[in-house]
Parts: C-alpha cells; structure tokens; sequence
C-alpha cells in the first residue's frame, strides 16, 4: 500500500494490496484520470494515457478549441459551464446568478491518517494497520472557490475511499447547486451496469444490462436510500461471473437522498459518478465557510463479483462499523411483530418471554403499540409515553418481569415521525416537514419531524434516551416507515430551503451518534418500513439493519443474496417468521425459514405461545445450529455458488474461515424437479491440499475435489426444502 507522487511525470500513484490507481497534471493545471485496475510495478509511460498529444490537445497549445478539449478530457472531478458537456460533479451559482466553474489544481499533501468528516459517518483506519490519504487542493479563483479532492488507501484492503470539501474563500455567497463526491472516466469495454432495485418487501434484487449510449442513472430523491434504488453502481466486463471478469463499483457511504450515474459518451468513453442527488438540493456556502460532501467507497475487481463482495464486507468489519458487537455474539431475540401487531398487554409479553425462555431464546423486543393510545398506526407517534393501559408500572416493570423469565429486553421507537393525531403535533404543528399554506401529504397516516431544526433534534434525542435511562433496555429497533415530501422547514430561511434534506440526515446521524455514545453496551438495529435505509452510512451506527419486512423464506433468497452482494452476512437483519407468511401467503417448512435466516442477525418474529411441541423442538435445534455457526458466519468469507434467480430451481452460498478449516453451506431446492440425477454444487474458497469431512455423515472429501470436481447434492422431495452441508478440515 502506498502514494507516490512522481513530479517529474507529474503523476500519482495510489497502490492498494492488489489495484492501481493513477492520476495526473496535465498543462499544470487540469486533474485527469489515467488508469484504475491490476496492480502495476511501474507507471512508466503513463501519462500519454491522457491523451494530451490527440487533437484538440491542451489549452496552452490549441486554446481555441478548448472546449473540445474539455469535453473529451478524462477528469478525475468534472465541473458545469465551461465546455465539459457529459454528467457534472459540481455546479456553483453566484450571487449574481451565473454559474460555471473551472477548477485549477494548486497543491496536494499525502496523509498518514484517514481523517474523519464532521457530522457524517465515514471510514476510519485500524490501529497497527496503516493507512494514507492524498488530497488534492483545486481552486477557481475567479469566483473564491476552492475543492479538495480526497482519496484514502488502506493497508488491509483493495478499496480506495474518496469524498470532496468546498471552501468559500471569497467576500461573497455562493450557491452550491450539485455536488458530488467521485468520478471515475475510463475508455468504454462494452461495459455492463449492475445495480440492486426493487420496492417495498423486495429490496435489492441484482439487475444487470448492457450500457448503451448516454446516461443510466439509479437514484432515490424520497429523503432515503429507498427500497426502490439502492446507492451502489457498478460497471462489469461482458458475461462477467462471480468468479472471473471485472468489476468497478462505488458505493455511497450515505443515506439519503442520492445519484448515480454511468454514461457511455460520443468519444466511447464512459463516465461515473455518484453523490448527493441534485434535485431539492442547494447549500449557501457563506465566505469562510466550506461544505462536506459524504464518502464514496470506490472497489475494483479482476475476479468478478465473489471478489468484490468479500473485499466490501472485510472493509466494512475492519474501517466503517464501530458497534461492540461487531464480533461479539447477538443475542438471539424474538420480536412481538407479527406475533401480535398492536393487540397485547404486559402479561401476553411475559407469556410469550417465558415460552420463548425455554427454547433458548435470549431476548424479548416490544415492538410499535406501547405508547400513548396508539393500538393502530393511526396515531400517537411524538407521544413517547408509555400506555399504562397496556403496561401497568411502565415499562421499567415489564422489562422486569421479562428478566424474571431469564430475557434481555428490547424496544421499538419510530423518532422521526409524528401523527397529526398526537398531544406533540397538537403543540407544535410548526415542527412538521410542511410547504406554507400547503396541507402536507400523509403516509401510513403521519408526518415527518423536521430534523433541520436543532430544538426539534434536541427533543426526539430526550424521548428516546429518556426511556433508556430509566429501564435496562439492551436493544433498541429505530424504524423510519415513510419517505419524505413537502420538504419545507420553518425554521430556515427562503434562502436555505434547499439545505433541508442534508440538514435532515445530519440530523438523523446526529441522534444516532449521541445516543451510542451515551449508551455504548446498546445493540442498535436501524430499520425503514424493512430496507429502505440499508446502506453504508447506517452502518457506521449500528451493527446491523432490518433486510426487509418480507420474512418469507423464498423472498429473502433474492433479497438477501442481492444485500449480501456488498454487505456482511452479520449485518443483515433476518428471522424466522411465521406461516402463511404475512406478505406473501406462502408456507415453507420450518427448517428451511431457519436456514435462511442463520445467513443474517438470526432471530424470531412469531406467536411463539402457539407452536406445537414439534415447532418447538425444531426451535431448539435451530438455536443449537445458530450457538455452533455464529462466529463462521459473522467473520467468515462469503461465496455465492448458484442462485434462484438464474436457474429457476436452487439457491446455494456458503461461509469459509480465514483459515479455510471449516466451511457452511447452505442449499435450498427452491422447486422440486422429476425424474433428476444429484446436483452437482462446486464449492469455493477452501484450501485445495486439505481433506474435508462432512460432518453430517463423517465422508470425507479432497478441497481441490470439492471445489473442481462439485459435491453431489441428492435430489430432494418437495418445493422450498434445504440443507446445510457442515465440512471441517482434517488435523494433519
């Protein structure tokens, strides 16, 4: 790992363990891309990859075309107004309305250090391992701005994180318009996009097309990640697989409103990018004062998408997620859900505690319905009182009896939200996201609190920690179940209207950061209505985030295989729910809603008081299952073998050990097929010269077979059965 700056060549040079990543100056004045891919010994003859040499050739020796130079430069930051014509990064109005911007670099520093971005989530180095940053310092010196241009290499990893700081170095105001936070130029290769869509109780589910002349673009404009789009983009070589071919990707360490974009150019170039979505968006960057754009995680891959994955997932573990409970052990919990939605009272919570005690489950979580008088979703969110009705005593008396039983206890808070029925809104309606003179739009029948407002912070941060502090709560659920309109705030100035929905998630990362720091043995779950705030930046306050709302085991196949695709399987919120499921109607056997769950945060959303004796002894073996594979499957490294979604008939992944001693794999026959011989599954990841036995039958099996030569799997009766394969590798 290292940054070298060549100044004869005037080139960077940003090594990681195993991609390079260069840069130059061309005319001492323009920031170009070179190359981004394999490990190089040398950038020798680098630089006439910029092409400077092709007509039109730089400013100083053909300016007038220099707008044909710009619009076919390879920037590594592009700017709007003046000549370069493909998808901007920045775009600055001044005070007199003009806009057009041309960013000169002026010097460059390289850190030893991974500096933190105020008031955001982002990326941190790992004591004893080291890391380094190079910034890049451009100015426009005609309208007071200056940009610096960040990129953070680490030793332990293949990631390279970039992010961008205007500075205001005028007497004047500028308008900031767009910004965002990483460009990537490269030649066109028949690229592939790849993103994750879908919607509600179908989140993340893999899409790949080929990219086409002009711009492809994902974004969510919601004030959300979104269940619909997902903040991560990738470009992919043609018929590129899990295991060969290439990969580009950017990530946003982010979690609100976003966009990304790739864009296939008239000189077959291509051209990403990836911030803060423009549209609602505009900062007044006052003199003196400078504006923070969030990171991007940027990866690169020659081994295809297997290779990326589990690069993501060790950089996540290792330099964003801070929680003390990234390796430790999760307490296997059972949520009051879909057990019974708002109908319960303090002894049916009990009740359900004390048969789920007996099982081996660990914790109780007390779901939306304990407060004020709210037994439908149709008031009292802002009344954070506890509904003595419900719970005599309060909760502190509940959360008694539940440790009577021998559980930990956990709770349900929806902060960011208020119903127009409730004693807070009545008091002050004014605090409310609301366009003057317009009724705002309801969903699920509330309105959203504006978070721009510090006083408005102050008291959703009161509610909840008031609560915490008078009860041993070891776990709190913070759900968001509606996306953001009417974006107005009453607090700001016409002028600052624009700044509303950054203002919001900073204030959203704002409460989340003060809550761990005053609570920092608590195991904070994130959720939006399931998925639609599963992103890098939530990650950075809590361990893990609820995957989907859609529980059902066949759903979560898709689902959770798109999510696992960046994040770790440790991450991901799954349980076992009951059947029919609540969404979909379908029922699949309790072992396989096990299996699939054990690939997440593992845990139960079911009237559990209602189970036969042979449910029961089923959840006994599956808490057994989860106590034996949890720290392979929270520290392990993920292989995808087969999917669903491709085939039409099985889903298989499987979980290695560093060591590659011990390995899990997962295989569930989605639709049984008659008249078949056994599957072939071609396994991954374990060492090739070790001998395997599978533990379930004590065979024993070569890795190099296994991997090469596929293990057998049996045909089976039935649709929406599974099985896990456990192999350990033979002492020597």
């Amino acid at each position: 790992m290292s940054i070298q700056y060549y100044e004869k060549e005037n080139i960077f040079q940003l090594n990681t363990q195993t991609t390079t990543y260069l840069l130059g100056i061309v005319d001492g004045t323009y920031v170009g891309h070179i190359y981004y891919g394999r490990k190089l010994r040398n950038c020798q003859g680098a630089y006439a990859y910029l092409r400077t040499k092709d007509a039109p050739f730089v400013p100083s020796v053909n300016l007038r075309e220099k707008c044909s130079f710009m619009d076919a430069f390879p920037w590594e930051y592009s700017v709007y107004g003046v000549g370069d014509y493909r998808e901007s990064c920045l775009i600055v109005r001044t005070e007199s309305g003009y806009r057009g911007c041309e960013l000169s670099y002026v010097s460059h520093r390289i850190l030893e250090e991974k500096p933190v971005l105020a008031g955001l989530p982002s990326t941190f180095g790992k004591e004893g391992r080291q890391v380094q940053t190079l910034e890049i310092l451009c100015s426009d010196s005609c309208i007071g701005l200056q940009v610096v241009l960040s990129y953070s290499i680490f030793e332990d990893s293949d990631v390279i994180v970039r992010s961008v700081r205007l500075l205001n170095t005028g007497q004047k105001k500028l308008y900031i318009e767009k910004v965002f936070s990483a460009c990537l130029d490269m030649d066109q290769n028949n690229y592939e996009v790849l993103v994750l869509s879908g919607s509600w109780a179908r989140e993340r589910h893999m899409t790949k097309y080929p990219l086409r002349s002009g711009k492809h673009v994902v974004s969510s404009n919601r004030g959300e990640s979104s269940h619909q789009e997902h903040p991560f983009l990738a470009l992919t070589s043609p018929g590129c697989t899990q295991d060969c071919g290439e990969v580009y990707g950017m990530h946003f360490v982010y979690s609100g409103n976003f966009l990304a974009a790739a864009e296939d150019s008239q000189f077959d170039s291509v051209r990403m990018v990836m911030g803060i979505h423009p549209e609602g968006f505009e900062w007044v960057l006052e003199p003196g004062s400078s504006f923070q754009a969030p990171e991007v995680v940027c990866i690169y891959s020659d081994q295809g998408l297997g290779k990326m994955s589990r690069a993501l997932h060790d950089f996540y573990r290792n330099h964003l997620i801070r929680s003390p409970y990234l390796h430790r052990k999760r307490p296997i919990l059972i949520n009051t859900w879909e057990a019974a939605y708002f109908d319960f009272d303090a002894d049916y919570l009990v009740e359900i505690a004390r048969e789920a005690g007996t099982l081996g489950i660990e914790m109780l979580v007390m779901d939306d319905g304990w407060f004020g008088h709210r037994s439908s979703d149709d008031s009292s969110l802002g009344d954070w009182k506890v509904n003595e009705e419900k719970l005599p005593g309060g909760i502190s008396a509940l959360v008694e009896r539940v440790k009577a039983e021998g559980l930990a206890f956990g709770i349900w808070f929806e902060p960011e939200m208020i119903s127009p029925d409730s004693d807070l809104y009545r008091a002050h309606p004014d605090w409310t996201l609301q366009i003057p003179g317009r009724v705002p739009s309801m969903s699920r029948a509330q309105y959203v609190l504006d978070l721009s407002c510090q006083e408005v912070v102050d008291y959703v941060y009161e509610c909840v920690a008031s609560i915490l502090r008078n009860a041993d709560i070891s776990y709190v659920k913070w759900d968001m179940n509606r996306q953001l309109t009417d974006v107005g705030s009453s607090f700001l100035t016409g002028e600052k209207q624009g700044e509303v929905l950054h203002r919001y998630v900073l204030g959203v990362y704002q409460l989340q950061e003060r809550l761990i720091h005053e609570f920092p043995g608590l195991l904070l779950e994130n959720c939006s209505g399931g998925g639609a705030r599963f992103d890098p930046g939530m990650l950075y306050y809590s361990p893990q985030i609820w995957c989907s709302d859609d529980t059902d085991a066949i759903e979560r196949l898709t689902i959770q295989e798109g999510t696992a695709l960046l994040y770790p399987l440790s991450c991901i919120g799954a349980h076992v729910s009951t059947c029919p499921n609540h969404i979909v109607g379908r029922i699949t056997p309790l072992k396989t809603r096990g299996h699939v769950a054990l690939s997440g945060t593992f845990g139960y959303e079911l009237d559990i008081t209602k189970l036969t004796d042979k449910e029961r002894e089923r959840i006994r073996k599956q808490i057994q299952m989860y106590h034996e594979y949890h720290r392979l499957i929270q520290d392990g490294d993920y292989y995808r073998i087969a999917s669903w979604m491709d085939n039409h008939l099985y889903d298989c992944w499987m979980i290695v050990s560093k060591d590659q001693r011990e390995a899990l794999v997962t295989y569930v026959q989605v639709l049984a097929k008659a008249n078949v011989k056994s599957r072939k599954l071609y396994l991954k990841g374990l060492d090739e010269k070790s001998c395997y036995r599978l533990e379930e039958t004590g065979e024993l099996f070569g890795g190099d077979l296994l991997m090469y030569g596929g293990y057998l799997a049996a045909p089976e009766k039935g649709d929406f059965v599974s099985r896990l394969l456990h192999f350990r590798c033979l002492d020597e």
